[in-house]
């Protein structure tokens, strides 16, 4: 049987940031009546058929001719803000006025994995903001961008917006912008968001750790859940490749 169904985490009330997910349940026909079975996670029997595990590549290096469907953007076809053709390999968005404009310049992807790193290398060129974005919607979302020369990381949370540190990034090439998000140790969040930047040898520095719960369903309502998203405000910018790497329970990403 297929149903949706959501992984809250935290404390009580629990947070799910995930958005709501499709599962699948044992049936057994019983008299002539489906019987559901005990559900969970891991399943100790495969459904019928051949299953095929998809194993998306971590790094995607916009050399293709377009877009792979996983990418999205809300209410502008993506022909209109993003170019593979501008710059080949490199994804260029022509930036609007603003992040939290009802048309945002951002192309993104959803968050599928409770824990995970997610890395980017941008050109900032003539915007005035390009980065990354933690995106629950235009009221809850956390940044980390290139903004004068330097990488600033941001929270929006209702009416408040908040720069929360700054750090001159390395100058060799593009600026590598990274957010971790892992457990909370305390158990209190479904998880922490930790944004900020790698230098030349993959060394990431952490500008902000932030907690996942504002970045909720619970908080945001709907039942989408987060996109991690590329963006540019204010003029052109230009993104070289974008890595999105899931990671185990065991392994540590803070």
């Amino acid at each position: 049987m297929v149903l949706l169904g959501t992984r809250p985490r935290g404390m009580t009330p629990k947070f799910y940031v995930l958005g709501r997910e499709t599962f699948l349940a044992p049936v057994e026909w019983v008299d002539g009546w489906p019987v559901v079975g005990a559900h969970a996670l891991e399943m100790d029997h495969a459904p019928p058929g051949v299953a095929q595990r998809v194993n998306d590549p971590v790094r995607d290096d916009f050399d293709t001719a377009s877009l792979h469907p996983r990418w999205l953007t809300i209410r502008v076809p993506l022909d209109e803000r993003a170019s593979l053709a501008d710059r080949p390999g490199w994804l260029t968005l022509r930036g609007g006025p603003e992040l939290e404009d009802c048309e945002p310049v951002f192309v993104g992807r959803r968050q599928q994995h409770f824990r995970g790193r997610v890395r980017a290398c941008v050109e900032a060129g003539t915007a005035r903001e390009a980065g990354l974005t933690v995106w629950m919607d235009e009221r809850l979302h956390y940044d980390v961008a290139v903004v004068d020369g330097r990488v600033m990381v941001r929270a929006r949370i209702g009416p408040l917006v908040q720069e929360l540190a700054s750090a001159e990034p390395p100058r060799s090439g593009g600026t590598v912008l990274a957010i971790h998000i892992h457990d909370d140790e305390t158990g209190q969040d479904p998880d922490v968001v930790t944004l900020g930047f790698d230098d030349e040898h993959g060394t990431f520095t952490s500008l902000a750790s932030l907690p996942g719960r504002y970045l909720s369903t619970e908080v945001a309502a709907g039942f989408t859940g987060r996109v991690i998203a590329m963006f540019a405000v204010g003029g052109t910018a230009a993104f070289d490749w974008f890595d999105y790497e899931p990671m185990h329970l065991t392994t540590a990403v803070g």
